[in-house]
Formats: C-alpha cells, structure tokens, sequence
C-alpha cells in the first residue's frame, strides 16, 4: 500500500505528540516528521517531502496562514490540511485563500481526521461537518447576493460586502490586496450602478439585499 508521508505542524509538544500515537497505527499513512513553527515546517519540507501537511494556525512566529501560502507556491505537489481550533469566518477563508485543501477542527474523530487526510492527498477538497456548514451558508448567501445586483462585478460585490462591514476603504485596500485607487474607482463604480448618491446609501442597500 501507498504510504501517505505525512508532516505535522503546532506549537505546542503535547497536542504533536497525541497527534502521533492517534495517526501512528493508521494503514497508510506514514508521519515522517514534526515542526513546531512554520519556520521549521518550511526548511524540513525539502528534507522530508510530505504528500500532505497538517497545519496548525495560530502559531509564534510565522503562522499557519503565511506558511500554508509559501508551501503551496513553492510545492504545489503538497497538500495543506488545516487542524485547528479556530472557525471563525474570517481564519477560515484567510486559509483556504492561502491554498488549504481542507479545514478540520481540534478534537474531531480520528475516523474524520483520517479521511480528511485521504481526501486531500486523492485531491478533494474536505472540511469538518461545521466548517462544511459554515461553507454552505457563505455561498448560499453569495448566490442570493448576486441576484440582488447582478449589474456589479464579482470584485464589486466582494467591496459591497466588506463597504456593508464597516470597513473602509484603506483596509479593504489591504484585505483585498488591491491599490487605494483601485479600491476608489471600484467605489465609484458601485454608486454609479446602485444609483446612490454616497456609502451610507449604498450599504443601506447592500444590508437590503442580504449583505
């Protein structure tokens, strides 16, 4: 049998070393190594070639998202599984924007944290049962946010929402990783398609529609 060359990556001793003895015994898979930053995990990455990474994100130093980015640039071949205690919205889509195959909480099942590990190094994509409901609920609401305004772009709608957050235009700039000036014009853009005069009205609108 295939032996999927697994490396494992959290700050913290313990959880590593559970982490072990839980995926030690399992047919096919094969822990060839452990980092304790994504520091460490990236220069091992060359010596140890894994098929597939676990990775934790919150980590000093370097953290799970950063390191998650340069692997998948640098290895592509290599699949990023995240293992983490964090379901927020915002960790979430940072990781798998980063390029992570799949998003798995802390404390889930062996049997799920196995078949993560399978499904990923097959080349699917698969996340726990509520990052997979929270997933759901994100793109159910995108589609109805594009029937709202089907006039806007894609990156317009993705302003609208963040305008609809509260945030502005410096830091959708820097969420977006886009020009202040491109951030304007798509602005400009919005009102003029939206029909309203300035923010307030048209975030009143986008809240209207379901942002």
């Amino acid at each position: 049998m295939e032996q999927i060359r697994v490396l494992l990556v959290d700050d913290h001793p313990s959880f590593r070393a559970g982490l072990l003895a839980l995926l030690k015994p399992v047919m096919g898979v094969q822990i060839v190594d452990q980092a304790s930053s994504g520091e460490q995990a990236l220069a091992l990455v060359p010596q140890v070639q894994p098929d597939v990474v676990l990775m934790d994100l919150a980590m000093p130093g370097m953290g799970g998202v950063e390191t998650t980015e340069r692997l998948v640039r640098d290895h592509p071949h290599i699949r990023v599984l995240v293992l983490s205690m964090a379901d927020d919205d915002e960790t979430v889509f940072a990781a798998l924007r980063a390029g992570a195959r799949g998003y798995v909480l802390k404390g889930s099942r062996k049997a799920e944290l196995v078949r993560a590990i399978l499904a990923v190094h097959g080349g699917e994509a698969l996340f726990g049962p509520s990052i997979a409901s929270r997933l759901s609920g994100y793109f159910t609401g995108l589609a109805k946010r594009e029937q709202g305004f089907p006039e806007l772009t894609v990156r317009e709608r993705e302003i609208l929402s963040l305008m609809a957050a509260h945030m502005t235009n410096p830091h959708i700039a820097e969420r977006l990783a886009l020009s202040g000036k491109t951030v304007r014009n798509h602005v400009s853009n919005i009102f003029a398609k939206l029909h309203v005069a300035d923010r307030a009205q048209a975030v009143t609108r986008a809240r209207e529609s379901g942002f």
